[in-house]
């Protein structure tokens, strides 16, 4: 593979969050040998140690330190490829996936008290969630959702 092909896929793999940071502890002959397997791609690396315990009865300790991971990781490998098929075997963004102190009952107080004093600042909003709901919400949060709802079409 040359350097600009590999570094184009590299890229790929990198902004689509499957690109194994443990490419190089993968031992698998197939893997060493082929072209067409590639270490750097995790998805490809999971399902193949997965196929391997599997399908040709290797032990899950033996499989996964061929393919560079550890026994629990094999286990949630397996957990989540049994949960979600091969999307499964692609990372997730983690993190919270919505806002969970702003909810739409804070944004409807919000908005309220907005149009019964429209010159609040962000400040004083905050003051305010953090007296009616028991709320710590910090200001450039509030201003973030606050521009959010804005933006969002009506």
């Amino acid at each position: 593979m040359t350097r600009a092909k590999s570094d184009a896929k590299t890229q790929a793999l990198r902004q689509s969050q499957t690109l194994n940071p443990r490419a190089q502890q993968v031992r698998d002959p197939l893997f060493l040998e082929q072209e067409f397997f590639d270490p750097r791609d995790l998805a490809q690396v999971k399902y193949e140690m997965l196929r391997r315990a599997r399908k040709e009865d290797t032990p899950i300790s033996q499989a996964a330190a061929a393919f560079g991971f550890s026994r629990p990781s094999f286990y949630k490998a397996q957990q989540d490829f049994t949960a979600a098929g091969l999307a499964g075997l692609i990372a997730r963004k983690r993190g919270p996936k919505q806002r969970h102190k702003l909810s739409p009952e804070v944004m409807a107080f919000v908005s309220q008290t907005q149009e019964r004093e429209p010159s609040l600042q962000a400040g004083a909003l905050v003051q305010r969630i953090q007296q009616k709901f028991g709320l710590s919400v910090h200001r450039r949060s509030l201003e973030r959702a606050l521009l959010a709802v804005k933006k969002k079409p009506q």
